[in-house]
């Protein structure tokens, strides 16, 4: 339910005529009736959940849709599909390590992976403003087609429009991607479990920050490169793991881009009713972006990746999952770094490296918008 609203017409009543809180001592909520859309919308915290939750879902809802993975997963003729959509309005549209078109590649290769699907093709529509210098369209657009022969996936359609002079920001691309999933591989949000081990594929927060230091003009001591990265093989790695039971040993696997990693385990964690214990001093961040962080008053633990995952991973599994993951180059920094449990369903903690437990909640908004 929606928090009162305050205006400054209240502030100016006289303090009889104010009405009593409804809570003694209640710390004022963000309010999430909002008449217009704002930044935070974009965010994927509390108010993307809340906009999807008030607006999309009542519209379209349905069995496949509900399940809120980052690809719908479909049986059509006995082939089970991932099926998936992204856009991305990033801005610089370069940066350190990549750029808008290398992230739209990248980002919907990922979100097929995650799945377990073997990716196989993908849509383009590029919304132009008028005025984009069409040697940085070529140059978008060529290291979109390098980036889809490293994933081994092929653009087999797309679209075209653009928008007059100061009514877009350059370039804004929307991707479709469709995979294939064999066999056996049953991989969603719902199905973490008490006793399952949490993996992280290597250090956090990279691109987000890169984008923050070329959008600001900001030097770090350390280079900071976006970790635009396909997913697909480092995921095809950890099913290949061996075991006598077949495939079903990856509970869950998720990208962390928008929110960080606390708002995509948060987002497990509602989805599968489980509570979820994390070791802050087994998280890996890099030092450059550590002390960017800490310059800028972020927390790595929200800010975008674009070349990691999450695992939920079978307890039994975890340990032969990490070392088939250290085998391939996007996963030689992988780690555990916590473990599903029944208590606080629904909530995400982290044990501090002072020996203190710290809730890790959804941000109501972002603390970097337009980062992918």
């Amino acid at each position: 339910m929606a928090s009162p609203r305050i205006s400054a017409r209240d502030e100016e009543q006289p303090l009889e005529e104010k009405p009593s809180p409804a809570v003694f001592g209640s710390c004022p909520l963000p309010i999430f009736d909002h008449p217009q859309i704002v930044l935070g919308h974009g965010s994927g915290g509390k108010l993307t959940a809340d906009l999807i939750d008030h607006i999309f879902l009542p519209a379209f809802r349905n069995p496949i849709l509900d399940k809120l993975d980052d690809q719908a997963v479909l049986t059509i003729g006995g082939a089970r599909l991932a099926f998936t959509t992204d856009s991305f309005v990033v801005t610089p549209i370069f940066f350190p390590g990549g750029d808008i078109g290398r992230l739209a590649v990248h980002g919907t290769v990922n979100d097929l992976a995650m799945s377990g699907a073997r990716p196989l093709y993908l849509s383009a529509a590029f919304i132009l403003e008028e005025g984009l210098a069409v040697d940085d369209l070529r140059r978008v657009v060529e290291s979109m087609r390098a980036a889809a022969a490293e994933a081994g996936v092929e653009f087999v359609t797309g679209d075209t429009k653009v928008v007059n002079r100061g009514k877009g920001d350059q370039v804004f691309i929307t991707t479709t991607g469709i995979g294939v999933i064999e066999n056996g591989v049953h991989i969603s949000a719902d199905r973490a479990r008490p006793g399952d081990q949490i993996i992280l594929s290597g250090f956090i927060g990279d691109h987000g920050m890169a984008i923050m230091s070329q959008r600001e003009g900001l030097e770090f001591e350390g280079a900071i490169a976006s970790d635009c990265a396909s997913l697909h093989g480092l995921v095809a790695n950890m099913l290949a793991t061996s075991t006598a039971d077949g495939v079903d040993f990856i509970h869950c696997l998720r990208d962390p881009t928008r929110g960080g990693a606390a708002t995509t385990l948060n987002e497990i964690a509602k989805r599968a009713g489980v509570g979820m214990l994390l070791r802050e001093q087994s998280i890996p961040v890099r030092e450059s972006v550590k002390g960017a962080c800490e310059v800028l008053g972020l927390d790595p633990l929200y800010v975008a990746n674009e070349g990691k995952l999450v695992a939920v991973v079978a307890p039994e599994m975890a340990h032969a999952v990490l070392a088939q993951m250290h085998q391939h180059p996007l996963g030689q920094d992988a780690v555990i770094v916590g473990e599903v449990i029944a208590e606080h369903p629904g909530m995400v903690l982290m044990k501090t490296a002072i020996g203190g437990t710290r809730v890790l909640d959804v941000m109501f908004g972002e603390q970097l918008p337009r980062i992918c």
